[in-house]
This record gives C-alpha cells, structure tokens and sequence, in this order.
C-alpha cells in the first residue's frame, strides 16, 4: 500500500493535521518523507493512531505512551504499567461509584437540609478522605 499524506491521514483517523504533527514531533510518528509540501505517512500509522487513542482513553501521558513504542517503531507494552493503570482505574471507578451514589441520594433526600442528613454526612466524610480524582490525579508512574 503506498504512503497517505497529511491529509488522508487526518481524514481517516479523525486526528486533527496538526495533532499530527505534534505527535511526530513527540516522536509518537514519523513521517516517511514529502509530496510537495505534505508530510508522508506509512499506511500503519492508523493503526498507531488507534493505539495512541486507546492509550489516552485509558489515561496514559503521551509519554507513557511514546515508551510504549521502540525506537525501530514496534511495540513493547510495559506489562507491570499496565496493570498499575488498570487498578488507577479500579480505584477511579470505585471512588466515581461512591460520587454517583451520593449525588442520586442527594437529589432525593427528605431531610430539611442535606448537612442534617446522616447518610450525606458518611458521603462528605467519605469525600474528604478520599483521594482526589480528575484533573488533579496522580499520573501512573513509569517503569
């Protein structure tokens, strides 16, 4: 199959050009060469593509991910930063659980005020001890 330019490949994927290149200059691609002044791509760069997208659903950094990948281009998957991501998920998932929970009773709750609620009162206290999640998450650490 012959090389897609810039173009193409940001059709197809769905990927943005300049995300494109932003990810090669991270070294996530490598473009093959030029036509004209549209960078080149090998065909396989979609399906780097979707594992960079699948990386990055699961929260992995682009840095993670750029180690996700040899320098000759093939993948060598860190299985122990997996499993560290999947139980970061765990834990996500759990403390997105306990939130949602709160939320439902909290919209339903019969008492005069939500702070006289003794079942909202274990929801804010569980709250406060709870690690922060979103933005202010911890990354994975790297292996």
């Amino acid at each position: 199959m012959r090389d897609l330019d810039i173009t193409e490949v940001a059709r197809r994927s769905g990927v943005p050009a300049s995300t494109l290149r932003f990810y090669e200059g991270k070294g996530l691609l490598a473009s093959t060469g030029r036509r004209g002044l549209r960078r080149l791509f090998a065909p396989d760069v979609l399906e780097r593509l979707a594992l960079i997208s699948l990386g990055r659903a699961a929260g992995f950094s682009l840095d993670d991910i750029a180690h996700m990948f040899a320098p000759d281009g093939r993948l060598r998957i860190d299985r122990p930063l997996l499993v560290a991501k999947a139980e970061e998920l765990d834990r996500t998932i759990r403390e997105l659980g306990i939130m949602r929970d709160g939320l439902r009773h909290a919209a339903v709750c019969p008492a005069p005020s939500h702070l006289e609620c003794p079942t909202f009162r274990r929801i804010l206290r569980a709250a406060a001890s709870a690690p922060t999640t979103g933005a202010r998450r911890k990354r994975t650490p790297r292996r």
